[in-house]
C-alpha cells in the first residue's frame, strides 16, 4: 500500500461508540492521534466505509481537513479498477489524507492528498 511504502501513518478502526457520539470525544481522539502521528510524519492516512454507517466519520475527517487520495475505493488488498463489482461492505473504503500543520499553524494550506504526493513523484 502508498502509505506504508511511503511511512504515512494511518489511523485504524477509528470509532466511538453510539451512546457517546455527538460529545466531542471524536475529535478529541483525533487531535491526540494526528499528535502522535505528527512526531513521525507530516501526513496522516484514514480509510472511511462508504455505506450510511460511515456517514458521521465521513463528515468529522472532511471537517477536520482530510481528502480523498482520488485512487478510489479499496477492498483491504488492493484498490478497485473501473467495471469491477463488489460487494459493499465494512472492507471497501475510501482513503482520506491529511498533511498535518506544524504546532500553531492551522488553515487550509495544511491540506495534501495522496495525489499530490503522488504527482510530485512524476
Amino acid at each position: 500500500m502508498y502509505f506504508r511504502e511511503h511511512n504515512i501513518p494511518e489511523i485504524n478502526d477509528f470509532n466511538v461508540l453510539i451512546k457517546f457520539r455527538r460529545m466531542g470525544i471524536g475529535s478529541k481522539l483525533m487531535d491526540i492521534a494526528e499528535e502522535m502521528i505528527r512526531e513521525r510524519s507530516k501526513v496522516a492516512d484514514i480509510g472511511v466505509g462508504l455505506y450510511s454507517d460511515y456517514g458521521n466519520a465521513q463528515v468529522l475527517y472532511v471537517k477536520r481537513g482530510y481528502v480523498p487520495d482520488s485512487q478510489g475505493i479499496h477492498n483491504g488488498q488492493r484498490f478497485i479498477q473501473y467495471g469491477e463489482k463488489v460487494t459493499i461492505d465494512d472492507d471497501i473504503v475510501l482513503y482520506f489524507t491529511k498533511k498535518l500543520a506544524t504546532k500553531g499553524i492551522q488553515g487550509d494550506k495544511n491540506h495534501e492528498s495522496r495525489t499530490e504526493c503522488f504527482n510530485s513523484k512524476k
